[in-house]
C-alpha cells in the first residue's frame, strides 16, 4: 500500500504513524496538494492528502477512513474495546482533529489570501475555535491521562500530532504554559520511535 502526501499535513502524519503502530509497512510518497498538484491530481483526482492507494489499486482518503481500514486489514485496534472508554477516546480525538482543521484554515488565510482581502472576523472565529479545542483538551486531560510507558494510542497520535503542527504552523496560537498537559504529553509522543521517524519536514 502507498500513503501520498507531505508529512508536514497533520492527517497525512497521523496515518503514517498510526500505521507504525499497527504494524504496517507503508510505501510513503511525499507529494503536495500545491506544489505537485497536477501530479497529484493523477493519483487521486479529487488531490486531497492523505490519499491511501490499495495493492489492488483502489484510492482511500480521508485520515479517519483510512485508519478504519488499516485497523481492519490489521486486526488491530488503535482505540480501546470498551465502549465508555471509547466514546472518551472519541470525544478527544474529534477536538485533535478540530484543532487540527482550525490552524489549517488560519495556515491558510494567513499565507494564501492576500493580507488586503483577509476577513478579520473570520480570523477571529477560527483562532477562538482553535483555542477553543485546546482548552477542552486540557480539561479532558486533568480527568484523562494518557500513557507515557512507551506505547501510543489514537488518542494521544491524533494529541500530539495537531499540537505540533499547530506550533509549526501558527505557533502564536499556543502557549505551553497554558496547556501544560498538551505539552508534556507531545513532548513525550515526538520521543517514541514512532514519531521520530515520522518527521513533519
Amino acid at each position: 500500500m502507498k500513503l501520498i502526501g507531505m508529512l508536514d499535513s497533520p492527517y497525512v502524519r497521523r496515518v503514517a504513524i498510526s500505521a507504525k503502530c499497527l504494524g504496517i509497512d507503508l510505501e510513503h510518497e511525499s507529494v503536495s496538494v500545491f506544489r505537485h498538484f497536477e501530479q497529484f491530481q493523477q493519483i487521486n483526482p479529487v488531490v486531497k492528502a492523505p490519499t491511501l492507494i490499495l495493492d489492488d489499486g483502489v484510492v482511500l482518503m480521508d485520515s479517519t477512513l483510512i485508519l478504519d481500514y488499516l485497523e481492519a486489514s490489521s486486526g488491530k485496534s488503535l482505540l480501546p474495546s470498551d465502549l465508555k472508554q471509547r466514546a472518551q477516546a472519541l470525544r478527544l480525538i474529534g477536538l485533535s482533529l478540530a484543532a487540527c482543521e482550525k490552524a489549517v484554515q488560519l495556515y491558510y488565510e494567513r499565507n494564501l489570501r492576500p493580507a488586503d482581502i483577509q476577513y478579520q472576523p473570520w480570523v477571529e472565529r477560527v483562532e477562538g475555535q482553535l483555542a477553543a479545542a485546546f482548552t477542552a483538551l486540557e480539561k479532558e486531560l486533568e480527568h484523562s491521562d494518557l500513557p507515557v510507558d512507551g506505547s501510543l494510542a489514537q488518542t494521544g497520535i491524533s494529541l500530539a500530532v495537531a499540537w505540533s503542527f499547530t506550533e509549526l504552523v501558527v505557533p502564536d496560537q499556543i502557549d505551553a504554559t497554558r496547556f501544560a498537559r498538551i505539552a508534556e504529553y507531545t513532548a513525550y509522543a515526538e520521543g517514541t520511535d514512532a514519531f521520530i521517524s515520522t518527521p513533519m519536514n
